[in-house]
């Protein structure tokens, strides 16, 4: 049933790849050749033709499938309202389980607004005419986040060297903590992913630490953030790890906005998103963060875009192709040990 429905959401994306952008684009850069960039900024230009701009009734809004969805359902609901009222539509959250589902759901027009993982908001720019403008912070600064590797406490693993010759848990192939910043950062301290140890894909950052904490894996590299918020909400005793490794600091989840929204109706949800400020239940889910604060793909992402070109990853529609297979496999897996 997973590999059919893979085949059917990788259809449907090539599909909605067919319409071209306009024919006197002057530069596209990197991004897919339904969108245009004459700006250089590295995002989707908005449509030329306003006839191609939408203004949808309703606003289709989802948080990246980095934990469980449905948590982040609730955590949302005080800033949908407020978004409802900014825009004068109806705001609904849409459940996504994986990274390239949700990249589809943009590039096919069935999502407006958006929070996309650090990793994949490089093919949400690319493939799906994503605009990312914030990230969650404070008035001074946005929010980070360090890979590190966690481990139990008790395990034999002291140093990163010591997770030579043993089953470490990758989360997902477009993560930037859980993937593609070990695959760029553990070479320098000489050791090299899938040569040096055994990659195992587990398909999201807590599946990587409960994981760990049932010894199916003997390690792994996951977001801290993740790791903090799981330890704070209870779901593993913070106590029971062993932090091994710790990189320096990445931006944490993207949030934005699809790039043929009506420029007035675009207008309205960057204001919003940048007036808005976090419920103190919010405050306390996102580890202390209270607004959105403003950032630019082109100049806050640079850090994962070398991250990626390091790795080989471009964010292209066969990389997005791999990435749902290796999201579908991980799923699959999962579901065999229920």
């Amino acid at each position: 049933m997973m590999k059919n429905i893979l085949a059917l959401m990788v259809g449907c994306f090539l599909m909605s790849g067919v319409a071209l952008a306009a024919d006197d684009c002057k530069n596209r850069g990197t991004l897919d050749e339904m969108y245009c960039d004459e700006n250089m900024d590295l995002v989707a230009d908005t449509p030329k033709d306003a006839k191609d701009w939408k203004d949808p009734s309703t606003l289709v809004f989802t948080y990246t499938p980095v934990e469980d969805p449905a948590v982040y359902k609730d955590a949302f609901a005080d800033f949908q309202k407020y978004m409802s009222e900014a825009t004068g539509k109806k705001v609904i959250y849409y459940t996504v389980q994986s990274n390239a589902a949700e990249v589809e759901a943009m590039r096919s027009g069935r999502l407006h607004i958006a929070g996309f993982s650090t990793g994949p908001t490089g093919f949400a720019v690319n493939l799906a005419g994503y605009v990312p403008i914030a990230v969650k912070g404070t008035a001074d600064a946005f929010q980070g986040y360090n890979l590190i590797v966690v481990t139990k406490k008790d395990s034999d693993i002291k140093t990163l060297d010591d997770i030579k010759g043993k089953k470490i848990a990758h989360t997902s192939a477009s993560s930037n903590s859980g993937n593609l910043a070990p695959r760029a950062i553990f070479p320098q301290y000489g050791i090299v992913p899938d040569k040096d140890y055994t990659v195992v894909y587990s398909g999201k950052h807590d599946q990587s630490i409960l994981g760990v904490a049932h010894g199916d894996y003997d390690a792994a590299p996951v977001a801290s953030d993740v790791f903090d918020r799981m330890a704070k909400a209870g779901r593993v005793n913070g106590d029971d790890f062993r932090i091994v490794f710790t990189s320096p600091r990445f931006p944490t989840s993207s949030f934005g906005y699809a790039h043929d929204l009506n420029p007035e109706l675009a207008k309205k949800i960057v204001d919003a998103f940048y007036a808005y400020r976090f419920t103190p239940e919010m405050q306390k889910t996102f580890g202390g963060a209270d607004r959105f604060f403003p950032i630019t793909y082109e100049k806050d992402w640079k850090v994962i875009r070398d991250i990626a070109a390091s790795t080989g990853t471009s964010y292209n529609q066969a990389d997005l192709k791999k990435l749902a297979e290796k999201e579908a496999k991980a799923a699959e897996e999962k579901a065999k040990k229920k």
